[in-house]
């Protein structure tokens, strides 16, 4: 059986197995965050200041009291923010998962019920069948692991340009299955950068399920990101060509992770001269 944990000395998830916890894999979410995010150092300020401006009174009385305290309310606000959709995020997958599994879900709470109602929308529109969901992807080969949402297939015809066009009734007569990574995705946005995330788990080695059976991961014909918001839903494709693409950019971050973590380390080293300054009688007695 596989387990995460939080990496105390090199930040983010490690995989390990219970039969072999000294071998410790960063997690692919871990190694995708080598990528440069320069867009939120300006939706960070951007926070910081719509929350001052927002309650501008009271935060000039909680600076009279506490001036520390009032700058690290304002600074905390994108991730006071973040820390909340994480919690929703993490609760609509988990009934994402049951739903999937084929489990009946009645009405949830005024939160999550728009995320129910849009996921059946999307099961009854897109009929998708389940091979196996929230296992984990492991790779000996490049030394990461993750744990990916779903393996569905699903019936669509493919079109010349190399597209596919959803049928899942099979109403052209043309409709075949693809097997593909799924992911779901509840935040604001859908970034390129889930692209890296799939193709990871898709070209790991072998995939290790709860019981810790292992066996070799498939062939995926492509992904799919199923982006789902109190709003609607919308599902979008990878298709294998831009999949495989992607997969040699994620190495490209793996190994910066190393350079983090273990190069930049050891690569400088002790000084070999430096200039002398003679300290006067003031500076020696202070």
């Amino acid at each position: 059986m596989s387990k995460v944990q939080n990496d105390e000395k090199g930040g983010g998830r490690v995989y390990f197995k219970e039969s072999d916890p000294a071998t410790r894999y960063p997690s692919v979410t871990t190694v995708v965050d080598m990528l440069p995010k320069k867009f939120l150092t300006r939706w960070y300020a951007n926070m910081a200041a719509d929350l001052a401006l927002d309650s501008i009174e009271y935060l000039q009385r909680m600076a009279d009291r506490d001036r520390v305290g009032a700058k690290k309310w304002v600074a905390g606000a994108a991730w006071r923010y973040t820390n909340d959709r994480a919690g929703i995020g993490s609760k609509a997958h988990d009934l994402f998962e049951r739903m999937i599994r084929g489990q009946q879900i009645r009405r949830q709470s005024l939160d999550l019920e728009p995320y129910r109602a849009n996921f059946r929308e999307f099961m009854d529109v897109v009929k998708p069948v389940l091979v196996r969901a929230e296992d984990v992807a492991w790779s000996d080969t490049h030394g990461y692991a993750g744990s990916f949402d779903a393996w569905l297939r699903l019936r669509v015809i493919l079109e010349d340009d190399g597209t596919w066009t959803l049928d899942p009734e099979n109403v052209s007569g043309e409709a075949v299955w693809v097997n593909v990574i799924a992911d779901w995705k509840t935040s604001k946005s859908v970034w390129p950068s889930v692209a890296l995330q799939m193709a990871a788990y898709a070209f790991a080695d072998r995939i290790i399920g709860p019981d810790g059976t292992e066996e070799p991961m498939p062939e995926f014909d492509g992904a799919v990101v199923l982006h789902i918001t109190p709003e609607g839903w919308t599902l979008v494709p990878v298709y294998g060509p831009q999949l495989r693409s992607a997969f040699k950019w994620f190495l490209s971050l793996r190994y910066t992770l190393d350079w983090e973590r273990e190069g930049s380390r050891k690569a400088l080293g002790k000084p070999l001269a430096s200039s002398k300054k003679e300290l006067t009688g003031t500076e020696r007695r202070g």
